[in-house]
């Protein structure tokens, strides 16, 4: 598990990121409860992509692969974080949905993407 700490706290501190900019936008309190509150059923989500994305690429895991890595937690951070907002009484609107889809694809998916070309193309100047 020391090998994936890296990506885990990258994609630990962009789910925060991601609920800290969505209270902002919504001019809600930036305070630790406030945050916590908002980001705790994606980092739900998060989590549990990170289990299924180790057992389901058990032989073949990267932490930092965009596909398959990147896509399942992208959408088990989403999918799971918006059944436990809806549970929990938390807004799930459709523009929250799809502003979510797109921010956290980027996030989740778009670090990975970035951290394979600059990978790549260190390989390459060598």
């Amino acid at each position: 598990m020391r090998k994936y700490a890296p990506a885990l706290i990258v994609d630990v501190v962009l789910v925060v990121v991601f609920a800290a900019l969505g209270r902002s936008s919504h001019d809600e309190a930036l305070d630790i409860v406030g945050l916590a509150g908002t980001a705790w059923p994606f980092l739900g989500g998060l989590t549990a992509g990170w289990f299924l994305t180790a057992w389901l690429y058990r032989d073949k895991f990267d932490a930092r692969a965009a596909v398959p890595t990147g896509v399942v937690l992208w959408l088990s951070t989403l999918v799971i974080g918006m059944v436990l907002r809806a549970v929990t009484g938390q807004g799930t609107a459709g523009a929250f949905i799809v502003v979510a889809t797109v921010f956290l694809g980027l996030l989740l998916v778009g670090w990975r993407l970035i951290a394979r070309v600059v990978t790549r193309r260190n390989a390459h100047s060598r």
